[in-house]
């Protein structure tokens, strides 16, 4: 250092910081030795902390004000100092001006894809992006835990761990929610809520505040999504047979000039009826898949008789056991996708059973 900014360090009594950078975190404030005036003006603007740093400790945390540095306004630096009966020379200390407005707008997203399972399409891979927001709430902690003695410190520093955390939680957040793929993009908001409630606590270890996140796309691959609006696609066609009669009609109109004759637009239309014919011409596989399937089996019923589970029964059976009078409608009974046993004659394929008219006793 100069002998003139040795000789500004010893004039200059003010001090204060202006940024003009998005992205600056952490300024150190330069002064010759590190030496302050006594009664020197300290100016901390909103949306700024002043931190003194004394012999490598944490002295004093001042928000927003103006201040004049006097024993009084640094009762910790003071009593670091052991200045007990005040001070008039200047005092060696370090200041540090802390950001404490909102970093918006920073990028995240997945460096790789995100293996699924779906219940519709199977396995998938996904990927995502979007942004998040975060500000400085601890200047303390902060200095302790993240930027050290680091007299610049940008937010480059440091976002790609906060990218990397939030990866990680947004990867089980998706993994857990079992939301299918297609239902994704309706709950963006939803899964941003939970990523940030899921992230706060591991922010505030760094003495910072995670405000939102929000999730701007999530997208199969490209060649999934090529299958995917080809699956569309033939849902839209609809009825294929009038599909290709129109294209092959649209095909000759725009193709035949002045000098094509009638007699090539008829074999326009007579091959494109000769392919919707064959079509419709079912194929073996189509013949194989129209002969009827086996007869499903009865079903068959279990039933609890003296506290004992007898069965399976067939439909015939039961109303054998029932005419006998060896079981009643109270009798407990289940088959194949009951959760439950429940009473015969609350089971509604076996009601009409327990339900038949009796008749009057004779006169």
């Amino acid at each position: 250092m100069g002998l003139w900014d040795k000789l500004m360090g010893e004039f200059i009594d003010v001090i204060e910081w202006t940024d003009d950078s998005n992205d600056t975190m952490i300024y150190r404030f330069e002064r010759y030795n590190n030496e302050i005036k006594y009664g020197a003006k300290l100016t901390v603007r909103e949306s700024q902390v002043a931190v003194f740093i004394n012999e490598g400790k944490i002295a004093d945390v001042l928000t927003p004000g103006i201040y004049e540095l006097e024993t009084k306004n640094l009762p910790i630096l003071s009593t670091l100092q052991h200045w007990d009966h005040g001070f008039e020379s200047p005092f060696k200390a370090e200041i540090y001006f802390v950001n404490t407005k909102r970093f918006v707008d920073q990028k995240w997203g997945t460096k790789n894809p995100i293996m699924l399972r779906d219940k519709e399409f199977g396995a998938v891979r996904l990927r995502s992006f979007g942004t998040y927001s975060f500000r400085i709430t601890d200047a303390a902690r902060f200095i302790k835990e993240i930027a050290g003695t680091d007299g610049h410190f940008t937010t480059d520093e440091i976002t790609d761990q906060l990218r990397n955390l939030i990866v990680s939680r947004f990867t089980n957040i998706v993994g857990e929610s079992g939301i299918p793929v297609l239902d994704l993009a309706a709950n963006y908001d939803q899964l941003g809520k939970f990523v940030t409630q899921r992230i706060a606590d591991e922010f505030k270890e760094y003495g910072l505040e995670l405000i939102r996140v929000l999730i701007e796309n999530i997208s199969l691959p490209p060649a999934v999504e090529e299958a995917l609006d080809k699956r569309t696609s033939m849902g839209m066609i609809g009825n294929l047979d009038e599909y290709l009669k129109y294209q092959s009609a649209e095909s000759l109109g725009t193709s035949s000039g002045a000098g094509n004759s009638a007699m090539d637009m008829g074999m326009g239309f007579a091959m494109a009826n000769k392919m919707a014919d064959s079509l419709n011409q079912p194929s073996q596989q189509t013949q194989a898949a129209q002969t009827p399937p086996p007869i499903p089996e009865q079903q068959r019923w279990h039933i609890a008789i003296d506290n004992q589970a007898t069965g399976p029964y067939e439909l015939d059976k039961v109303k054998s056991l029932l005419k006998e009078g060896k079981i009643t409608a109270d009798n407990l009974v289940w088959t194949e996708g009951m959760e439950n046993w429940q009473a015969a004659g609350k089971v509604e394929a076996l009601k009409p059973l327990f339900d038949q008219p009796t008749p009057p006793p004779l006169p």
